[in-house]
């Protein structure tokens, strides 16, 4: 296992120079041990370097022999960086050695808050994670799939009709959170009344994850977040136990009156699940969908590919832009057994130890994408991961994200094919996700 050797440039040094206006050269072939030294995952300073500086400390990470080893300062342990794409989807792929039961988030969420708002599924193994996907599973039926679909479409419709009208300037909030929130609240069935609440909640839930973060704000923020939380479980559970009564053609009736091997969701597990579509399917979709439109118009080569053939390019355009921008990050597994890595004689791996696995580096791993760095809407094969590397915990969402980025943009540019972005989008620098601000637009 490689481990960061001590070096005379500290990692402060190595941020001033990315912030600088001369470029960080971390991918020349020499003295590749002292910059390495220099990187630091687990310290918030790397998050805040630019794009290009982190992009190519990942490149020399998935060059060295194994997985590196950062120690956390916030947690006081470490863990092994997966970096490379065959490690992220081995890792992904053998739940019975990297657990996601301990916590796949850093840090962890601690075990009272569990106890008190059920388990999310990706912080689940088998055999409990197994019971509820057949659970959600089967209450996604064909009828209801169908109108899903039908509703995608609706929604994204009516997003665009309301672009021409009102000519919002912020792609993020009049378009690409709204679609996806717009499409989870249609499908699980929430009335409209408390949609602007929960909406609200959602934003609250998330909006201090990141590592530009006041002191003050860093200390109110796990309260604020849980108090939010705590407010959007109450309204789903009342939501739910309604449906028991009276059944009607929506996802959370599905749940809590489906019967599958005997059981069906609790209060709490409907509760978690809801909170998981829309943390996690809000914010990946919106950011996917802005980092999109912001790549195509950055690139107006791969632009103008797309509107000559917009049926025939959309889907690979879609895949490509979330392999490009991979909205999440990282997710963490806890090793269960000595493992090495890559088969016999590979990299050791101790039980107990913890790996992040580093999805945006292996969406740029050189030995699957050749120029890796390129936005390619014409990319074939693209085994991205940006919707997990396989495995049980493959994104449920998966199907549901590609829908809706595919119907919005096919409404957008059949209709204003002239829409672009307008600056630079404001993102928010993190170690989880990709997330972005806002991002102005125009047509």
């Amino acid at each position: 296992m490689e481990t960061p050797a001590d070096t005379t440039e500290s990692f402060a040094s190595f941020a001033d120079r990315a912030d600088a206006a001369e470029p960080v050269d971390l991918a020349g072939p020499t003295d590749a041990a002292h910059r390495v030294a220099a990187v630091d995952l687990a310290d918030p300073a790397f998050w805040r370097l630019p794009a290009p500086a982190r992009a190519a400390a990942f490149a020399e990470l998935r060059r060295r022999p194994g997985p590196v080893y950062f120690g956390d300062r916030a947690t006081g342990r470490g863990f092994h960086a997966l970096v490379r794409h065959a490690d992220v989807v081995e890792a992904s792929r053998t739940p019975a050695v990297f657990l996601s039961g301990p916590g796949v988030t850093t840090p962890a969420p601690a075990r009272w808050v569990r106890l008190l708002f059920g388990d999310s599924m990706v912080n689940l193994d088998d055999p409990r994670h197994a019971q509820l996907r057949r659970i959600v599973s089967r209450a996604f039926t064909p009828r209801l799939l169908g109108r899903v679909e039908e509703d995608v479409r609706r929604i994204s419709t009516a997003l665009v009709d309301r672009v021409e009208r009102d000519r919002p300037e912020d792609f993020v909030s009049a378009v690409a959170a709204e679609l996806p929130f717009q499409v989870i609240c249609t499908m699980m069935g929430i009335p409209e009344r408390p949609r602007r609440e929960i909406l609200d909640l959602v934003n609250r839930t998330s909006a201090d994850i990141g590592v530009a973060r006041t002191l003050s704000r860093r200390l109110r923020s796990p309260g604020r977040g849980l108090r939010a939380l705590a407010r959007m479980q109450v309204i789903v559970a009342g939501i739910g136990r309604e449906r028991r009564r009276r059944p009607a053609e929506d996802l959370i009736s599905a749940l809590v009156t489906a019967d599958v091997d005997g059981r069906r969701l609790t209060g709490r597990e409907l509760g978690a699940f809801f909170t998981l579509l829309l943390v996690a399917g809000v914010e990946t979709t919106r950011n996917a969908l802005a980092h999109g439109l912001y790549l195509l118009t950055v690139h107006p080569e791969q632009r103008a590919l797309l509107l000559a053939d917009l049926d025939g390019r959309l889907e690979g355009a879609v895949d490509e832009m979330v392999r490009h921008a991979t909205p999440i990050i990282q997710f963490h597994r806890t090793v269960a057994v000595d493992h090495e890595l890559g088969g016999p004689g590979g990299p050791l791996l101790r039980a107990g130890e913890k790996v992040a696995l580093y999805y945006g580096s292996a969406n740029r791993d050189e030995a699957v994408f050749p120029d890796p760095d390129a936005f390619d809407l014409t990319r074939t094969p693209n085994p991205h991961v940006g919707y997990g590397g396989g495995g049980p915990h493959y994104c449920l969402g998966a199907h549901l994200a590609r829908q809706e980025m595919t119907a919005l943009f096919r409404e957008l540019f059949t209709r204003l094919p002239e829409a672009r972005s307008v600056g630079e989008p404001e993102l928010v620098p993190s170690s989880f996700d990709h997330r972005v601000r806002s991002l102005r637009f125009t047509f």
